[in-house]
């Protein structure tokens, strides 16, 4: 009767733990199609075809950047709240700033407002390394987390004010910023290598564009390409920039 009792229990430990790995490769599979489906639909389809870009797009897990509520909404084209009053950009919004930037393989990235630390791993599938910089403390430690758990290992990231920039590392091929000043702060500016190029929101909560900016012969040239929304981009006091 033991002998019965324990080859039942083997039997049914084993058929939870084959019940457990169908259910995670079956998840897996179904946020690949998602991904897929994103890339196409909301990326491909509205004109960014940068073979680099899409790939990126199409392999970081979206969804293990977004809070456990929010998962099933991961792939949608809008964005989601990840804690601080912060939020993850919509896919189209990242792809678009990335393609915007046209990166190089040997690119060195500076990024301004780490938020879930998902813009900061498209960035890293496309270029040689990404420092990173988030303002709220809670978000810095669990975006960092879970790039190393995901095998980013060409990513630094740093709790601070982005306004500053990264000065010890500069200066940087390419800028991009995910919150909104009021004015393009000058210390970002001046880290950018000659020859470099900057993406940043720029204006006030209602009335916000998104701005290029690339650096020739010691000069800023830049223009608006898109009207969008961000949060703004605040220092250690919470105050707005």
């Amino acid at each position: 009767m033991k002998i019965n009792t324990i080859i039942l229990l083997n039997i049914s430990i084993c058929i939870i733990l084959l019940s457990s790995c169908y259910s995670q490769e079956f998840q897996s599979d179904s946020f690949a199609k998602r991904r897929d489906r994103m890339v196409l639909e909301q990326i491909e389809l509205r004109g960014i075809n940068d073979r680099a870009v899409l790939n990126a797009m199409r392999k970081v897990p979206r969804h293990k950047f977004v809070p456990d509520i929010y998962i099933e909404y991961s792939y949608n084209d809008y964005p989601l709240p990840i804690g601080e009053g912060q939020t993850i950009s919509q896919p189209y919004i990242v792809a678009f700033m990335t393609d915007e930037l046209k990166l190089e393989p040997t690119d060195k990235v500076l990024e301004i407002g780490t938020g879930s630390g998902y813009q900061a791993a498209v960035l890293a599938e496309i270029c040689d390394t990404v420092y990173t910089i988030e303002i709220f403390e809670s978000l810095g430690n669990k975006a960092k987390k879970l790039l190393r758990k995901l095998n980013y290992e060409n990513i630094k990231i740093k709790i601070g004010d982005g306004y500053k920039g990264w000065l010890e590392f500069s200066p940087f091929d390419v800028i991009i910023v995910t919150c909104s000043p009021t004015e393009i702060p000058q210390a970002l500016i001046d880290q950018l290598k000659e020859g470099g190029r900057m993406i940043i929101p720029v204006g006030t909560k209602n009335n916000q564009n998104l701005v290029l900016l690339k650096k020739k012969n010691g000069k800023i040239k830049q223009h608006s390409v898109l009207p969008v929304r961000f949060v703004p981009m605040i220092n250690e006091s919470g105050e707005e920039y």
